[in-house]
């Protein structure tokens, strides 16, 4: 019989998900419109999935070195000479995802006790990781009139002796806000001042529309201290797949990743790793699928700014929309309630995302564009007919 009370400690503060909560009502309403999931719509493009079906008939299905195939690990650390012409493959950690490499890096770097920051909105599981590692998170409140980009005050006014750590996501989930370079090196100087680490969550890097992502990893005098996550998820339609890495600062820290990695999965599939080589040699399948993600971001949001009550700035990157909907008077968990039993549309609500989420809600637009101006059609008439006043 299950006993909550006899669980390990860090089972029964494991925070549940506010996003799975509304997963699970969704399903009661089997037409609905589900703008929650946090994937692309696109099938993994056919040169990635004929690359692992040779890789299988070659007989890629056998272990493989746990820090990963060196072959990928080579090609990923050729795509970071921009950041520094000194990455080798050695300084490349291959994971179960980039979630895996995060909980890798928390691992070797965070003792119980000791305080990570984390800006607030951001994807709520970096808090399950720092609970599991016995470390505590730290919000750090970013605002919408700075376009939810972190600001090195709030930082600041965060950081106490404990803290041992940062971790940046731009582009971020849920809030689609991109760092500017001029906050990567302002950011950089309060690292170097209190001797931070950082862990840098960038796997929507490819997924921007206006200029190019700038990454801490880049600034030469805090490069020591900075662990860069990725994977091949969002940028090549490959979810499924579950392949990430790790990009560290040194090749000692690979080494101690990859002994803890024997303990957990042992090694990522090799097929999926000879696949994702492949992956890296085209980049024309990234390109097309952000440009549908710019049409597709700008039917969302236009749509959605156009109801009375709804007010949303135009995502930097990523494929999410982070909707103001303060003017309706409800909690984010109320109104996005109201929406799937009244409207049929399914969007996560703000507060799924930390204390600054609330009276927002996030809608993904990796969609058709059919369903995307459904689901503006629904909510829109939904509100003209629930909130008369707000027209």
């Amino acid at each position: 019989m299950y006993h909550f009370d006899q669980l390990a400690a860090r089972a029964q503060k494991y925070p549940p998900s506010g996003i799975r909560k509304m997963f699970d009502l969704a399903d009661q309403y089997p037409d609905a419109i589900k703008l929650t999931v946090g994937e692309p719509n696109f099938d993994t493009p056919d040169y990635i999935k004929e690359a692992a079906k040779r890789a299988l008939d070659a007989g890629a299905t056998h272990y493989n070195p746990n820090s990963g195939l060196p072959q990928l690990r080579e090609a990923i650390a050729q795509q970071y000479q921009h950041y520094w012409d000194g990455h080798t493959k050695d300084h490349v950690m291959i994971s179960v995802g980039a979630m895996e490499g995060l909980m890798l890096s928390m691992m070797i770097l965070l003792n119980p006790g000791d305080e990570i920051l984390f800006p607030d909105p951001c994807f709520p599981n970096y808090y399950g990781q720092a609970c599991i590692v016995g470390a505590t998170a730290v919000s750090v409140p970013t605002y919408e009139e700075f376009e939810y980009r972190i600001q090195t005050s709030d930082i600041e006014k965060a950081i106490t002796p404990k803290t041992r750590a940062i971790l940046l996501n731009s582009p971020c989930n849920p809030t689609g806000a991109v760092l500017t370079k001029e906050d990567i090196l302002a950011i950089a100087k309060v690292v170097k001042k209190h001797n931070l680490w950082v862990l840098s969550d960038e796997p929507y890097d490819t997924i921007v529309y206006e200029g190019k992502p700038f990454s801490i990893a880049q600034v030469p005098e805090v490069r020591d201290r900075v662990f860069v996550l990725n994977s091949f998820s969002k940028s090549y339609a490959m979810t499924g797949w579950r392949i990430g890495y790790v990009l560290a600062p040194d090749a000692g820290y690979v080494k101690k990743m990859a002994q803890i990695q024997e303990g957990i999965v042992s090694c990522v599939s090799t097929f999926s790793q000879v696949a994702s080589v492949e992956a890296l040699r085209h980049k024309e399948c990234v390109a097309q699928m952000v440009e549908e993600y710019r049409r597709r971001r700008d039917i969302l949001i236009d749509g959605l700014n156009a109801i009375p009550g709804f007010s949303c700035k135009k995502s930097a990157g990523s494929f999410y929309a982070f909707a103001n909907i303060k003017a309706f008077g409800k909690s984010s968990q109320e109104f996005a309630e109201e929406l799937v039993e009244n409207a049929g549309v399914v969007t996560v609500p703000g507060s799924a995302f930390g204390k600054m989420g609330e009276g927002y809600l996030r809608l993904v637009f990796a969609n058709s564009d059919e369903i995307l101006k459904e689901a503006v059609r629904r909510i829109a008439a939904y509100v003209a007919k629930a909130y008369p006043d707000m027209t």
